[in-house]
């Protein structure tokens, strides 16, 4: 008892030892709370709603209630700074108020996870698709930054808000102008990356810069983007948000890349298949089902107009065009380089001064760019190869050759007598 006394004793005559044991005591007491709350609070909560919570959700859920737990030591830490002995008051102040702004800032965190676990429960339902809430979701969560911005500076520096308020209206003007860039930029690249509407590695294609390759950097000002040509153009990151851009990246997550490519016919070569020519056809196999098809079609179609004596002008009879059209989409089908689950058709386009475009659409079934060009060239290569046979002639326009042509042949024509 003599013992504890004098040490109780040796203690009074050392205030600074007293705070010091005070402050040990209560980091001491912070560290046990924060224990409990992380390893005995958060397990049983954690495993009363995990029932209830699944996947993506349980996680949200999860890191807010930790963020949640945070706040426990630092209340700990508020209000038992007071009772520590010969705390000079100014350090009692300073601590009070970084506990209390971590407090803030750790609630604000808490609510921005609490609106995520909302969007993500929301995108769930079936009218997520159609009507999103994540728009409204960001704007929250910008206004929760600002308000924990506006209320941890004020509480740091032991001021009203109102007056920290009214003091960034005056600076707004100046801020405004002299960080312009910085502020369009930093929107801009909040949007593009919460929208995910550009990655590195993404084929972008941007005709107003000049801009037509992968992306390879993302910073706060520029986007970087490596041209085919292995130039780099550096595109203002505004801009992609105020301007129109194509990005590729559908394309190459489809396993697909699409084919659209025209012949022009000469439209003089056009006309009726004869019986003899359409039989002669039946040596293609991919022609098959559509001459058996539009043989019967035929044949019902025109019976009626037979029998009424009509003449065989109003009969509808089978075109050397028509028929090289369903050959090619035949030919589409049955090539291995065509994918058959995504659109696929020929189709004729409105006749121009060039000829008649009979257009191909379909897809080739991947996306490397070098295959995509040798499918794309061997399908062309053989539909030019295969013209002769339906009697049909591509348009061209007359080339020198053609020119010479002419002047001989008006030269070898015999002079018309007088």
């Amino acid at each position: 008892m003599f013992e504890l006394d004098l040490t109780l004793s040796s203690l009074n005559d050392y205030p600074h030892l007293q705070t010091l044991a005070g402050l040990g005591a209560l980091a001491l007491l912070a560290a046990i709370v924060n224990w409990l709350t992380h390893h005995v609070l958060l397990r049983i909560v954690r495993r009363a709603l995990s029932l209830s919570l699944k996947d993506r959700s349980e996680t949200v859920f999860r890191e807010v209630m930790a963020r949640l737990a945070n706040v426990a030591p630092a209340i700990v830490i508020y209000q038992g700074v007071l009772v520590v002995p010969n705390l000079p008051p100014e350090a009692e102040t300073v601590v009070r108020n970084v506990a209390a702004a971590f407090m803030i800032l750790t609630v604000i965190l808490a609510l921005t996870g609490a609106l995520n676990l909302v969007n993500e429960l929301y995108s769930r339902r079936p009218e997520a698709r159609q009507r999103p809430i994540k728009g409204y979701i960001q704007v929250g969560k910008i206004i929760l930054y600002a308000a924990a911005a506006i209320l941890v500076v004020a509480t740091l520096l032991d001021r009203s808000p109102l007056l920290l308020i009214s003091g960034l209206g005056a600076m707004a003007a100046v801020l405004l102008l002299v960080f312009k860039d910085t502020i369009l930029s930093l929107v801009a690249s909040v949007q593009l990356t919460s929208n995910d509407m550009i990655r590195v590695g993404d084929w972008i294609e941007m005709p107003q810069l000049n801009a037509n390759g992968d992306v390879v950097d993302l910073a706060l000002h520029t986007v970087k983007v490596q041209n085919f040509d292995k130039t780099i153009t550096a595109i203002p990151t505004w801009r992609l948000i105020n301007e129109s851009f194509v990005n590729w990246r559908g394309m190459q997550e489809s396993g697909g890349r699409r084919i659209m490519r025209a012949l022009l016919l000469d439209q003089t070569t056009i006309r009726f298949l004869t019986p003899e020519e359409r039989e002669g056809l039946r040596r293609f196999a991919l022609l098959d089902l559509y001459l058996d098809g539009k043989a019967k079609e035929l044949e019902t179609w025109n019976e009626s107009l037979v029998r009424s004596g009509r003449d065989p002008v109003n009969t509808r009879r089978l075109t050397n065009v028509g028929t090289f059209r369903a050959y090619m989409e035949a030919y589409l089908k049955v090539h291995p380089g065509v994918a058959k689950e995504k659109t696929l058709m020929v189709r004729q386009l409105a006749p121009t001064p060039e000829g008649l475009p009979v257009e191909v659409y379909c897809f080739a079934n991947t996306v490397d760019w070098n295959a995509y060009e040798a499918i794309q060239s061997d399908l062309f290569d053989h539909f030019l190869s295969i013209l002769p046979e339906f009697d049909l002639r591509l348009f061209q326009a007359p080339t020198g050759r053609d020119m010479r042509a002419v002047a001989e042949g008006m030269r070898a024509a015999p002079e018309a007598p007088n």
